[in-house]
């Protein structure tokens, strides 16, 4: 009965519960903002950092392509490692290297030592799934979703919060120093909340790691990351842009193939191919999109002189911060602390499908009413509740179909999935908005009208994934009661 890559029980959750789950939950909501933090804080500083360090802007996006490959190649490896040792000392192990690359990334003045320092930062992305992990070890049944939704929710609206913060942070001629200075300050609060509030609880999984399989996996996704995220200043169809994408695919192959073959695999691939968990986490990617869509082509837009232009409101950072994205942010955060009593009494799949529809009509409101502030920051609270509920959704509904052994390493994955749609929007937002209008410098107006239309797109396109994924499981909010549901299945089957 034991599924490929399972080493464990279905039900390894302690029966103990946590005594304080409302300060648990709080500390590990923070440890996920941290995560949402460094992703999206340094977008708007890298022309800054480029000024700063007399670096041209090529030189200064491998600040953020660094993160990302670090993101790929190490989450799936500390995802597993967190499913067979104790949880809270991987977690711990996790922010003290993002400490140092904030540290470093602080004090230095050279941009290849910031490259380095953002590559430690980049293992934070593992940080959300040993999240989902501990909250499924030390709740019960009954309130994991819940505590999913407010920590996933958290996730999304980070995002916004990250960019608003940096638009404070940098208002004038401040240098880039000060956004690293605040990750420093704001991982060390996160450490001194892990250290209080989550427990250590030695693991009760059994099993080995695949460090081929986790070489294979980190070298393949690099690739395909690489790819989009240089294919646009490399050229596409530049030999170095199809020579990694042929790399990525390869190893990808081969690296599906050894799994397979493994009696304990990194990644179970009977895992990853279950319609529901295939299906949300291509839903994932969709959803990765829209959050870029809505971040980049909306603090883009809102910034662009519209005396040159004739559309945007010729906004400074600070402006755009306080007066377009923080009205976003909020609504985020109240949508993400309400999405779990959402999806404990109507499931995931229907919050997450109203999620998406909230995200269509706030892009398709960017799209074509876009003229007046207060129609952007009406649109921009629409898209900011979708991301939330949606980030709040995805996670219940992969973690509802994976063994306990199997949490870190399937909301890896579903990390993975999002960072990929990520990347991918930020490329295309990066094409659209590098075809300047003779005359003008800036990019045309329809160019953002493209990126709006994508994202309501990209919601349809997650809506109706997430649509077709039901598993046949009674109750999708319970991760429990639906492997205790599959296993049943499976004794009868």
């Amino acid at each position: 009965m034991r599924r490929n890559g399972s080493d464990a029980p279905r039900c390894t959750r302690s029966t103990s519960s946590h005594p304080r789950p409302g300060a648990l939950v709080a500390a590990l909501s923070l440890v996920a903002l941290t995560v949402a933090v460094l992703q999206t804080a340094v977008v708007p500083i890298l022309g800054i950092i480029a000024e700063q360090l007399n670096a041209s802007s090529v030189a200064v996006s491998w600040a953020v392509t660094a993160n990302l490959l670090a993101a790929a190649a190490s989450t799936p490896l500390i995802g597993r490692l967190a499913d067979l040792h104790n949880k809270k000392h991987v977690l711990l192990g996790v922010l003290a290297v993002v400490l140092a690359g904030s540290v470093l990334a602080a004090t230095t003045s050279a941009l290849a030592l910031l490259i380095v320092a953002r590559v430690l930062q980049g293992v934070s992305y593992s940080l959300y799934p040993i999240c989902v992990a501990i909250l499924r070890e030390e709740l019960p049944a009954d309130e994991v979703n819940g505590a999913l939704a407010v920590l996933s929710g958290t996730l999304g609206f980070g995002g916004g919060v990250g960019l608003v913060v940096t638009g404070l942070l940098m208002d004038g001629a401040a240098g880039y120093h000060r956004v690293f200075w605040l990750t420093t300050g704001f991982v060390v609060v996160v450490i001194v909340a892990a250290v209080t509030a989550i427990p250590s609880r030695r693991s009760t999984a059994t099993g080995t790691i695949d460090w081929w399989g986790a070489a294979g996996l980190a070298t393949g996704l690099s690739a395909l990351l690489l790819t989009i995220t240089q294919g646009n200043s490399w050229g596409w169809s530049a030999p170095a842009t199809i020579g990694s994408a042929t790399l990525g695919v390869i190893v990808l192959v081969a690296w599906w193939a050894w799994e397979r073959r493994r009696p304990h695999p990194l990644v179970s691939t009977e895992m990853l191919t279950r319609r529901p968990v295939l299906l949300t986490n291509l839903a994932t990617v969709f959803v990765g999109m829209g959050l870029y869509f809505g971040f980049l082509g909306l603090t883009q837009f809102v910034q662009v002189d519209r005396a040159t232009a004739g559309y945007g409101f010729s906004a400074s950072v600070l402006h755009a911060s306080l007066v377009y994205l923080l009205p976003g942010a909020m609504a985020g955060f109240v949508t993400a602390t309400l999405s779990g009593r959402f999806i404990d009494r109507f499931g995931a799949r229907p919050i997450l499908v109203s999620g998406a529809l909230a995200g269509i009509v706030g892009f398709l409101w960017l799209a074509l009413a876009h003229s007046q502030p207060w129609q952007v920051i009406v649109a921009g609270i629409w898209t900011n509740a979708y991301i939330s509920l949606a980030y709040g959704a995805l996670p219940a509904l992969v973690v509802a179909e994976v063994d306990g052994a199997e949490t870190g390493v399937a909301t890896s994955v579903n990390a993975i999935a999002r960072t990929v749609g990520s990347s991918v929007a930020a490329a295309l937002v990066a094409v659209l908005l590098g075809r300047a209008v003779a005359g003008t410098g800036l990019p045309a107006e329809h160019a953002f009208v493209v990126i709006f239309v994508g994202g309501a797109v990209t919601a349809g396109l997650a809506m109706v994934l997430i649509a077709l994924s039901r598993s046949g499981i009674r109750k999708d909010v319970s991760p429990e009661a639906a492997v205790d549901s599959r296993a049943m299945n499976h004794e009868w089957g």
